[in-house]
């Protein structure tokens, strides 16, 4: 049977062969420039990588400033760091860094082209603030009337002026005004900032901008955000003030942060002697459609508790401090010593259960009522403060983001990579990188190990002057082809593109069609396309359909 069965496989290859046609690759030239798209840590430390290494980047971010969340943060586990210390020396180093362009406040609109040659349009968006005029003095900010705009840099908890720099150490340090805040923007009647200040950099007329710019490589680093947990309302988190999440607490205990560090209730501004931390709060939901939660777990959320525990105890002693949680999940280096100091050192309360229910008192409490597993009974605290660690998603730019990239997400708008133990920093589409957490969540030492290894394969790709294509590529014939585009739909490389050319018809007429056209440089050679067209126009150089139904006839003699 073996002998049968391989001399049958051997005539099916021949029959193959017989029909072989030469395969020749094709070559594509490189732009030597890269595109990170995200100002975040992961932006930052890809940017300075590649930039290093003697290749120009630009980097894209939405925000006025470039540094992302860590901006936000207090001290970083598990060495308690400052943030700001030892982020703002990064960003200070992209901006002085020549082979680096900061696009802020600006997004990208449009992508086009393929691996070595993107065409990529930037959308800079109005400041009304001439960014080479601006020594960022905030003068417009203090004689700004209007200063009633909630910040979103403290998430709301206080509030900016209508012209406003996001924090002090921002870059570029250059003032944005506000467009729906802005008496002078909206009703021409104002004007102060304008007059105050002495370098003439406002421009009530500025326009948006649109740049397009061609790049070798783009990396994607567009970050997290928490999500809204204002559904979960039996943490009373939209009907009590004391109710916040861990990113506001990062803001209160933050020396730049609307309290100036001193941790107070935002209800009444007094001490909190009594704080409950409720971990996996939209984490490893079983159901998580009902109210926007996840499956997965944030990974994060027990280190960054564990150390705001540890710092309010270290900072409060008499403020007594509980963690309820389903499973403390501490893997990365120091970090189950780091959870244990905050047991036996300092004496954080942790129970291991979830609280069912939050409710508002008469005098200003919250009554948290809650499970001890471990002790098999019902627990009632009387709170001062409670801290929802809430889950991350990908920031809501990632999705458009990745349908102009024609990259692959999951389906919780992560995006995906080529192969997630050999090839975990690529998108499956050819030049198109991943940095940070739109790849998963993951810490900042993790964030930057990752943004590094995006940088090294950027540098791969820019090293090269031109790029050897695929041989085994699909191809249209174009007088079959009947424009249908059912091809151009199914293609996950977005290498198939569609044109009107002229054909000779009867009588020496023209005939204008609608053809295929296959993109050699995009194309993997999967094949998708040739078991989609209906005309059987798309064929696979090397595998044609003749070929395989040669090998079909040859097996059935």
């Amino acid at each position: 049977e073996g002998t049968e069965k391989a001399i049958v496989i051997g005539r099916a290859a021949i029959a193959k062969v017989h029909l072989n046609a030469p395969l020749k690759p094709g070559e594509s030239p490189v732009v030597k420039r890269a595109l990170v798209i995200g100002g975040g840590i992961a932006g930052m430390q890809t940017a300075l990588d590649i930039a290093d290494a003697g290749f120009e980047v630009d980097i894209v971010e939405t925000k006025p400033t470039i540094g992302g969340k860590m901006t936000q943060i207090d001290k970083t586990f598990p060495t308690l760091d400052c943030a700001a210390c030892i982020l703002t020396p990064k960003m200070v180093d992209c901006a002085q860094n020549e082979k680096i362009n900061i696009y802020s406040y600006s997004e990208v609109t449009a992508v086009k082209g393929f691996v070595g040659n993107f065409n990529v349009t930037i959308k800079k968006k109005a400041r009304f603030v001439d960014e080479t005029k601006c020594t960022g003095c905030g003068i417009c900010t203090e004689k700004c009337p209007q200063k009633k705009v909630p910040n979103e840099f403290n998430l709301g908890m206080n509030n900016r002026s209508a012209i406003y720099i996001p924090f002090a150490q921002a870059v570029p340090k250059v003032a944005t005004i506000d467009p729906n805040a802005c008496m002078m923007l909206k009703t021409g009647k104002c004007g102060i900032c304008s007059k105050v200040c002495g370098a003439g950099a406002i421009d009530y007329k500025q326009q948006d901008e649109f740049i397009e710019r061609q790049y070798g490589a783009i990396v994607a680093a567009t970050g997290f955000n928490p999500i809204n947990i204002e559904k979960y309302d039996e943490f009373a988190y939209s009907q009590s003030k004391d109710v916040i999440t861990s990113l506001e607490f990062e803001r209160l205990t933050n020396a730049a942060g609307p309290t100036a560090g001193t941790l107070l209730r935002p209800s009444d501004g007094k001490h909190p002697h009594t704080i409950v931390f409720v971990q996996c709060v939209g984490s490893r939901e079983s159901q998580p459609c009902t109210k926007g939660g996840k499956e997965y777990c944030s990974k994060i959320c027990c280190m960054y508790t564990a150390k705001h525990a540890m710092l309010t105890r270290e900072k409060y002693p008499d403020t007594e401090v509980y963690v309820f949680y389903i499973d403390v999940r501490t893997p990365g280096k120091n970090f189950d010593e780091f959870y244990r100091r905050a047991v036996e050192q300092y004496g954080v309360h942790y129970v291991k259960g979830m609280v069912g229910k939050v409710t508002p008192q008469a005098d200003g409490t919250l009554d948290v009522q809650a499970s001890d597993l471990i002790d098999n009974k019902q627990l009632h605290i009387n709170a001062d403060l409670v801290v929802l660690a809430a889950a991350i998603e990908p920031d809501k730019s990632a999705r458009p983001l990745a349908t102009m990239l024609t990259a692959s997400m999951d389906t919780n708008d992560f995006f995906t990579e080529a192969h997630p133990k050999l090839r975990p920093v690529e998108s499956p589409t050819a030049g198109i990188f991943l940095s940070g957490a739109c790849q998963g969540p993951k810490d900042i030492p993790e964030t930057v190990a990752q943004a590094s290894a995006a940088a090294a394969k950027v540098l791969g790709l820019l090293a090269k002057d031109k790029l050897t294509c695929n041989p085994c590529v699909a191809s249209s014939d174009e007088n079959l082809c009947n424009g249908c585009s059912s091809c151009e739909k199914v293609c996950p490389y977005g290498a198939i593109t569609y044109s009107d050319k002229e054909f000779r018809g009867p009588n020496r007429t023209t005939l204008l069609r609608r053809v295929a056209s296959v993109n050699a440089a995009v194309c993997q050679g999967c094949g998708a396309c040739t078991v989609a067209c209906p005309s059987g126009a798309m064929d696979l150089k090397g595998f044609s359909n003749r070929q395989i139904m040669a090998e079909v006839d040859a097996i059935c003699k």
